[in-house]
């Protein structure tokens, strides 16, 4: 057979249903009654045409109440930690944003995942470089010695791996714009009541952005105080625990907002603090479940890939939820669903909500 005629007899094997359902119509049914009967089976018969063949299944359902954690605000699609990384996490209806902390020089608790200032991440702007401005991002300044005015002067919207994310994209939004600074915590917390109120925002948009909730990180590190550089000595809260506490009693958002961390001293500092605060316990390997339960931690998240059943059904029976980092991946999103997690955190959360492959 030649090229046009197989394309030919193709194309007819494509739309053979179709001039079946028609010529059914016409055939069994009186005028009238088969026009309106054929326009049915055309709706029906196109439908069934517009599905690519072997197509995936549909995304599962979520369970109720599973949380759904915007990693970094959504990593996987704009620059992280970022306002409109935030805003678009918002927009797509995650249940909760999930971000790191760190504490300037001077006492601000700012949006930031990283000790440092990177060249891979962060650039310094010609017009600031050029006057007063702090070290250039490829000096790699800590966090801890900036001043919160300092940081404002980077612009942080670069894709660090674009292999990992290469949906990654700076691209402007409604309200934050392209605003790619380092935010304080009291102005995300203002952000989101703004995004909640805005009329520019579709209603199940605002009422999602009303009840969020807010799974704030303490990046505290057992071995390198520098980090934070506080007064923190592994036991009582340091600055970095008082200044959360501060802004998150002045914010009244305590009933909505998580605190987790891997370094657990952290958590329990805060717990002296705040004990209505809920606190999730980080972890890469292997953990006292029961301990962690007992300190006052009501959410374990660990590597997604260390979990296992026995370890979900051991946790469940502590009362603790669990909720996986960072599942971008498909096939683990189906995976851990199907397990019974209680929510994952993901740079893809466009994924998770209704899109899976």
């Amino acid at each position: 057979m030649s090229r046009k005629g197989a394309k030919t007899a193709k194309k007819n094997a494509r739309f053979a249903p179709l001039r079946l359902c028609v010529r059914q119509a016409r055939t069994a049914l009186p005028l009238r009654t088969g026009f309106l009967f054929c326009l049915l089976l055309l709706t029906a018969c196109t439908s069934s045409l517009s599905a690519p063949q072997g197509a995936a299944p549909p995304a599962p359902a979520l369970p109720a109440g599973f949380d759904v954690q915007g990693h970094r605000g959504a990593r996987g699609l704009q620059p992280e930690n970022t306002l409109p990384a935030f805003e678009t996490a918002l927009d797509l209806g995650v249940t909760t944003l999930e971000f790191d902390l760190h504490l300037t020089a001077d006492g601000e608790v700012v949006v930031w995942h990283d000790p440092t200032i990177t060249p891979d991440k962060c650039s310094l702007p010609a017009a600031t470089a050029a006057g007063a401005a702090p070290a250039q991002p490829a000096s790699r300044p800590r966090i801890a010695d900036l001043t919160s005015a300092a940081l404002q002067h980077y612009r942080c919207d670069r894709n660090p791996d674009t292999g990992r994310f290469p949906a990654q994209e700076p691209a402007p939004t409604l309200l934050a714009g392209d605003d790619y600074r380092i935010v304080r915590l009291a102005d995300l917390f203002d952000f989101v009541a703004r995004y909640a109120a805005s009329d520019e925002k579709r209603a199940d948009q605002r009422a999602t952005a009303g009840q969020v909730q807010f799974n704030i990180e303490t990046k505290r590190k057992p071995d390198d105080p520098a980090a934070i550089g506080d007064d923190f000595d592994g036991v009582n809260p340091g600055l970095f625990e008082r200044e959360i506490a501060r802004i998150v009693a002045e914010s009244g958002l305590a009933d909505r907002v998580v605190l987790q961390s891997f370094d657990h001293r952290s958590l329990w500092a805060m717990r002296r603090l705040q004990p209505e605060l809920r606190l999730a316990a980080l972890t890469t390997r292997s953990v006292d479940l029961a301990d962690l339960a007992q300190r006052g931690a009501t959410i374990w998240s660990p590597d997604f890939a260390t979990l296992t059943p026995a370890l979900l059904a051991e946790a469940h029976a502590l009362g603790l939820a669990v909720i996986p980092w960072t599942v971008n991946d498909p096939a683990d999103m189906r995976r851990l669903i199907e397990m019974g997690v209680d929510g994952l955190i993901t740079d893809r959360p466009d994924l998770l909500l209704g899109n899976l492959p």
